[in-house]
């Protein structure tokens, strides 16, 4: 395993419980950091919704009360997907409150506690630049959260590096595609959460000390590709 320099340093985790989350948490502590997660799911740190305010600040304070200091903070939190059609605007509100508001204020709590050298990596998706149809509240978060990434990299600077990863397709359950799914991409696969955990320790080592405000897709060449009608057997369909 590369040695990224992690070993002691404390590294805090939004949506940390499962899928991506999960992945990068496994990697920073086989790197040898301490991780604290906050996730609605069952985890070892702390239970709770990161669009509540007051949890927010009940996390932020057992993190420092623990270990004084973050190095790391990874925003991770997945939003709901809600389309512009039945989608109400309770929900649309909630995905922005987890998606971009939690981000933007857990990084507000902790930010008086960065250690020097300290790196944010806000977690979006290629559906900041592209989209299905029905996925408005999702993919404006998604949205929302790149542009938080380049503000809060102006405003963070020499506090701590802020970046941005925009998963493609990441499928969860380690699932290896044959056939077509696979070979859509680029780069002839379809990902997995070890693609996207790798990039988040890079980010957070010194090696990628002169990158910040950056959004980094990560999605096996997917956006990259332009498709016409024919083209590879690709015909349109209404």
């Amino acid at each position: 395993m590369i040695d990224y320099g992690l070993k002691g340093k404390i590294v805090v985790i939004t949506g940390g419980a499962m899928g991506i989350g999960k992945c990068i948490r496994e990697q920073f502590e086989a790197a040898g950091a301490t991780v604290c997660v906050i996730d609605i799911l069952e985890n070892d740190c702390f239970v709770g919704d990161v669009a509540d305010k007051e949890t927010l600040e009940r996390f932020a304070e057992k993190v420092l009360s623990e270990h004084g200091k973050v190095d790391i903070l990874i925003n991770n939190a997945k939003p709901i997907m809600r389309g512009i059609t039945n989608g109400s605007y309770e929900d649309f509100e909630y995905a922005m409150r987890v998606g971009v508001t939690a981000p933007f204020y857990l990084s507000k709590l902790l930010m008086p506690h960065f250690a020097e050298g300290a790196s944010v990596v806000n977690i979006s998706s290629s559906r900041d630049r592209m989209s299905q149809p029905e996925t408005e509240s999702y993919t404006a978060a998604k949205g929302g959260i790149a542009a938080l990434t380049h503000a809060m990299a102006v405003s963070l600077a020499g506090k701590a590096r802020v970046n941005s990863i925009s998963p493609g397709w990441i499928d969860t359950n380690y699932t290896v595609y044959e056939g077509a799914d696979g070979a859509q991409h680029p780069a002839g696969r379809v990902g997995d959460p070890r693609d996207i955990a790798n990039m988040v320790l890079y980010l957070c080592s010194d090696m990628a000390g002169f990158i910040t405000g950056e959004n980094i897709c990560i999605d096996g060449g997917m956006t990259k590709q332009m498709i016409y009608h024919g083209d590879c057997g690709w015909l349109l369909q209404r």
